[in-house]
């Protein structure tokens, strides 16, 4: 009898226990289960959610990260700067975000600790880390993305993609090769104006395109400022990394109280001037819309006072491309046989006007449409799949600008043969389309 009334007290407690764990079951926060918010868009469990490493912390990284955050898709568990008091404020402002209204609606669940590092290989070493965001100067393109490629890193990488022409095409093949999901940081693909443009272009309303007008300001020049003193806190020797050694100015990493993007990418040394910088925009487009993804120019012509007044692309099929000011800064012109296209940022005028609203049918060509450039890289890393600006186009694209940028230094024309991405017979062009880099940054050309 007494051992009766004991099996049954056990069963009872047994039972009781089990309806205390399923309750507790029952009521675990919707975000770890998956499932739908309240304004309709998908919460993601834990192991979903993507873990993002950045390399540089500088102006542009920031709002990087508020756009990667703000999916509710990704979280940022490192970062890597040789400039400590903005690898702070990266960090402060991260956290910040995390207690925002905003942030406390888009990002759920516990958030962590996000670890800083001098070394950006430090960062790379570690395996919790799915995809880096590498928003460093451009003269560290190539080396970051080749050696996040081999850590088995997926790639964000901002724009101009790379310094050379033989840097960009060590990226795509590190990508290849490493199977990397690798996307370049020309958001206007993601952008409707931009997409409107491209297929208006692509099924012929404004007719042939005859030519094209890109305004997005001058070329580089050589370093010239004077030294300063290096601030406290700044690695200057990791900041130049494989390039050789210059005087520190403020110009090139300018102090947290100075909220500008720093002039670095006026240089030749770590930039491409506005050729490259709002280039890489804009001549994205153009290459976008007259379908040269996986091509360029076959021909370049500096301005010669004569026949050129304007440095001017040739494409093989007759469409000519200048480099100049019109009315709108950092603004495309596309001219064609039966009409006009204006485009800008957020801005969109055509002739005839109505082309500016017209539906592109479903019959007729489409371009991959993307309506926000981060998720759509965490939607191709899930998919493991091309993102709307895959390496292979954001080299394409940086081509473009980097040789109208040899054409300008060497003034004269250049023949561009965009399969082998050499210059036709000319030896002294081809020799900048690399540069030397120091022996510890070293990678496969």
């Amino acid at each position: 009898m007494e051992k009766d009334t004991f099996s049954a007290l056990s069963r009872r407690k047994f039972i009781g226990q089990a309806s205390a764990a399923l309750s507790a079951f029952l009521i675990v926060p919707r975000f770890v289960l998956g499932g739908k918010r309240a304004d309709g868009s998908a919460y993601l469990a834990p192991s979903d959610i993507i873990s993002l490493g950045f390399i540089g912390t500088g102006k542009q990284s920031r709002g990087l990260a508020r756009n990667f955050l703000a999916t509710g898709e990704a979280r940022i568990l490192a970062s890597a700067e040789v400039y400590k008091a903005k690898r702070d404020f990266f960090i402060e402002q991260t956290k910040a975000y995390y207690t925002s209204e905003e942030g406390k609606a888009k990002v759920k669940g516990t958030h962590p600790a996000i670890q800083a590092y001098n070394d950006f290989r430090q960062l790379l070493d570690r395996k919790d880390i799915d995809a880096v965001v590498i928003a460093a100067p451009d003269h560290w393109h190539a080396v970051m993305a080749v050696k996040a490629a081999e850590a088995g890193k997926d790639i964000y990488c901002e724009k101009p993609l790379a310094l050379t022409i033989k840097e960009g095409r060590a990226m795509v093949n590190a990508a290849r090769k490493h199977n990397r999901v690798f996307q370049t940081g020309s958001m206007q693909r993601s952008w409707p104006e931009f997409r409107q443009t491209a297929e208006l272009v692509r099924n012929g309303y404004l007719g042939d395109i005859k030519h094209i007008k890109v305004n997005v300001g001058p070329p580089p020049k050589r370093y010239d400022l004077p030294a300063e003193p290096i601030p406290e806190g700044l690695d200057w020797n990791l900041w130049l990394g494989p390039n050789q050694p210059v005087a520190f100015n403020s110009e090139l990493a300018p102090p947290l109280s100075k909220d500008v993007f720093p002039n670095w990418r006026n240089y030749r040394e770590f930039g491409g001037g506005m050729v490259t910088d709002w280039g890489a925009h804009m001549f994205d487009i153009v290459q976008w819309a007259l379908d040269m993804d996986d091509s360029g120019p076959v021909e370049v012509i500096p301005p010669d006072g004569k026949d050129h007044k304007f440095l001017t692309y040739r494409y093989d099929n007759g469409i000519t491309m200048t480099h100049e000011p019109w009315e709108w800064s950092n603004a495309i012109q596309f001219v064609g046989s039966e009409g006009t296209l204006n485009i800008q940022r957020r801005k969109l005028e055509t002739t005839p006007v109505t082309l500016a609203t017209k539906v592109v049918g479903p019959d007729e060509k489409h371009v991959y449409h993307s309506e926000n450039h981060y998720k759509d890289f965490l939607d191709a890393m899930r998919k493991r799949s091309k993102p709307i600006c895959d390496v292979e186009i954001g080299h394409r694209t940086a081509s473009v600008c980097t040789i109208g940028n040899i054409a300008y230094e060497l003034k004269r024309p250049l023949e561009w043969n965009p399969k082998k991405e050499q210059f036709k017979k000319d030896k002294e062009a081809n020799a900048r389309l690399e540069r030397p880099l120091k022996a510890e940054w070293a990678i496969k050309l």
